[in-house]
């Protein structure tokens, strides 16, 4: 391919340098059709070149300060603001998202590096003294270190923000990064990568290696350079870099399958409004979207009802239209995905009240109500535009079907009975639950993340920064 015929031709960053390969991957424009840029695809050696420069760059990196990398977080925060249009439309091409959503996620990548600039100055140690027969005279500080070198595995869903929630507790906490995002969506990550690089960092502090994870996935994980790995993506992709990473930290956000459990005495029309935004918002590729809702039999048709008409006022078409919100998937691959779940929940018995039609990438918003709980859209992650309403009978039979799942990321409980509200979110089995609103991560200020097979760890400004620190106790 001509790289004049591109928009965007972009080259790995290692070792303080650009640099080109022989292999390339061609990013489609989900926008508007075609092939609007391609990056160089990083080998083997590429690989391993990165993890060396990434481990010259721990002893450097650790004795950098607390102001100093709070300062290279603002500048950062700087450059992202100063290239927002630009980024939005790069992130309307690459990932097939609505130009209004796009904006907002880079101005959260930018407030999160501004937030990791905030809480690394916030950072403090201890000082504590001996309380054991013995030890009387003991004194001791605890301080914090960086763990050395972190890997970061980001998603294309969120190309950009996912990536700065990652990458800068990463540097603010002072250790060497190592980052390779996803394949499908690259190239926002690059432009951040060309960002960084004009920060005075320490050569070999950061390093892009966009690539196939088939090529590069298990060197960078399981190469004992490696101190933490951070990782946003699917639960099988998660388990297998678990599987080869050695002693390291993983601090990893995986899938979710998000109930919404509506109660009789709940505000329907809000319970309707979040679960029709829960399902549609970036067409449901979010790891926190809602993926079921389990209404209670006597609110069932109107509830169902009442999400019909919500999802009358989403709007598709011009990705770079600011009032279209809904556009098509990653893939054709995806689609196909939702389709065969909505399929079998349709020969199953579930009633298809709205869409159930693909066309190429694009599936119709869908609503399907009284859907068996037997049904594999009730258990599996979709990723896809689709609100899947079953019945519930009472408290104990919402929380066995919610809980019967590997998955535990996110969920969701409306009542007005307070509680009720607390009792379920307590016996719910996920890392998060929002009470009368659907699951939002936000910018991270909250910490969040998985149990079971939906992740380890959580992720947050604050808490991401500290999963990249160690405590070293200094006795006196």
């Amino acid at each position: 391919m001509d790289p004049q015929s591109v928009l965007y031709d972009q080259h790995l960053y290692v070792d303080g340098t650009w640099q080109a390969t022989e292999e390339h991957i061609d990013v489609p424009d989900r926008a508007d059709g075609g092939t609007f840029a391609r990056i160089a695809a990083a080998d083997g050696d590429n690989a391993r070149t990165a993890l060396s420069a990434a481990d010259r760059a721990k002893r450097p990196m650790r004795e950098t300060t607390v102001p100093e990398r709070a300062t290279w977080c603002e500048e950062i925060a700087d450059g992202l603001r100063e290239r927002h249009d630009e980024l939005a439309r790069v992130i309307v091409r690459e990932a097939g998202k609505p130009i209004a959503s796009a904006r907002g996620e880079v101005e959260s990548a930018a407030e999160r590096f501004d937030r990791a600039a905030e809480e690394i100055r916030h950072l403090k140690g201890e000082f504590r003294e001996g309380t054991t027969d013995g030890h009387e005279g003991w004194r001791a500080i605890v301080r914090h270190e960086p763990v050395g070198t972190v890997l970061c595995i980001t998603p294309y869903n969120y190309p950009l923000g996912t990536t700065a929630l990652q990458v800068a507790p990463a540097l603010a906490a002072g250790n060497s990064v190592v980052l390779t995002p996803s394949s499908k969506t690259p190239i926002s990550a690059a432009i951040l990568a060309e960002v960084i690089c004009d920060v005075d960092l320490p050569t070999g502090a950061f390093n892009f290696l966009p690539g196939h994870g088939s090529e590069i996935g298990d060197i960078l994980a399981g190469d004992k350079r490696i101190n933490t790995v951070a990782m946003t993506g699917s639960s099988p992709a998660g388990e297998h870099v678990a599987s080869v990473s050695g002693m390291v930290t993983l601090h990893m956000e995986l899938g979710g399958n998000a109930p919404a459990i509506v109660f009789p005495d709940a505000d329907l029309n809000s319970a309707a409004t979040a679960c029709a935004k829960g399902s549609l918002k970036y067409a449901g590729q979010r790891c926190s979207a809602v993926s079921r809702v389990l209404a209670h039999e006597t609110v069932h048709d109107e509830l169902v009802e009442r999400i019909d008409t919500k999802m009358d006022t989403w709007v598709d078409g011009d990705l770079f239209d600011e009032e279209t919100d809904f556009g098509p998937l990653i893939t054709e691959a995806q689609a196909k995905w939702v389709d065969e779940l909505v399929t079998d929940a349709v020969d199953r018995g579930a009633q298809l009240v709205r869409g159930g039609e693909r066309d190429g990438r694009y599936y119709e918003p869908t609503l399907l109500a009284d859907v068996p709980h037997d049904a594999r859209i009730i258990h599996e992650e979709q990723f896809g535009p689709v609100a899947a309403v079953t019945t519930i009978t009472d408290e104990e039979d919402a929380l066995a079907l919610a809980n019967e799942s590997d998955l535990g990321l996110d969920a969701c409980v409306f009542t007005n009975d307070y509680d009720r509200a607390l009792s379920v979110a307590d016996r719910i089995e996920a890392g998060a639950v929002r009470i009368n609103g659907a699951p939002s991560h936000g910018l991270g200020d909250i910490p969040f993340g998985g149990i079971k097979e939906s992740g380890i760890g959580r992720e947050g400004i604050d808490a991401s920064i500290h999963s990249m620190l160690r405590e070293k106790s200094v006795i006196l």
